[in-house]
């Protein structure tokens, strides 16, 4: 595991630590789920401060969509995919034939593990300097004078504009076990032509997967 210490910046005191925050429930206990907890609440905290302090004229409202745009699980799972935190992971069989490694949903997961896993080892500062780190790529592309609307919203509020019919969700498959899987989502705008796929961890997250694809398709119309 020390390229993946190298890859965070962090020597872990505690190995133990680093080995529990990568065990998916799937493999054996103890798994990362209790420190998947804390270190999510780590994690928005640390995003908060750093938005509090870079954006000093945001209201609430704009601080909080632009954190939830930093702490979503596809921003996590690119992050993760950057450390090649898949390689690391213990999975169980089932997991590994299915490709759990790389689904967004483990990955993002994981990588709130570690940061909790982090938090233990050695405190707060450590936890936020390896944070910050992590998502300064990410935290440099944010706009905000960006609406923060989600994709559905966006896509709904572009056709009504366009007095275009509101697009329609279907459910097309659902792959992996009960307590990881994966919709795959069509969005369809008969009316325009357009069908477009997205896939996610719940199928309100692949609805929004399948709605950013649909308005990417629109936008080259």
């Amino acid at each position: 595991m020390g390229r993946l210490e190298t890859a965070l910046g962090h020597q872990f005191g505690n190995a133990d630590l680093l080995r529990q925050a990568l065990t998916h429930r799937s493999h054996s206990s103890p798994h990362n789920e209790r420190l998947e907890f804390l270190g999510d609440a780590v994690l928005n905290c640390v995003v908060a401060s750093l938005l509090y302090r870079r954006f000093g004229d945001l209201r609430e409202g704009d601080l909080s969509r632009q954190r939830a745009n930093l702490v979503r699980q596809e921003a996590l799972a690119q992050v993760a995919q950057g450390l090649s935190l898949g390689d690391h992971l213990r999975l169980g069989e089932g997991e590994l034939k299915s490709g759990g490694f790389r689904r967004p949903s483990i990955l993002a997961d994981a990588l709130e593990a570690i940061i909790g896993a982090i938090f233990l080892d050695a405190g707060f500062d450590a936890a936020r300097s390896v944070i910050e780190r992590l998502l300064s790529s990410l935290l440099e592309q944010l706009d905000p004078s960006d609406s923060g609307k989600d994709p559905k919203t966006a896509l709904q509020e572009f056709l009504q504009a366009q007095r275009q019919p509101l697009p329609q969700y279907a459910l097309l498959t659902t792959r992996g076990e009960a307590h990881a899987q994966e919709f795959e989502i069509e969005c369809a705008i008969a009316s325009l032509g357009v069908r477009a796929l997205g896939i996610g961890s719940s199928r309100r997250a692949a609805e929004q997967a399948a709605a950013r694809e649909a308005l990417r398709l629109l936008s080259g119309k």
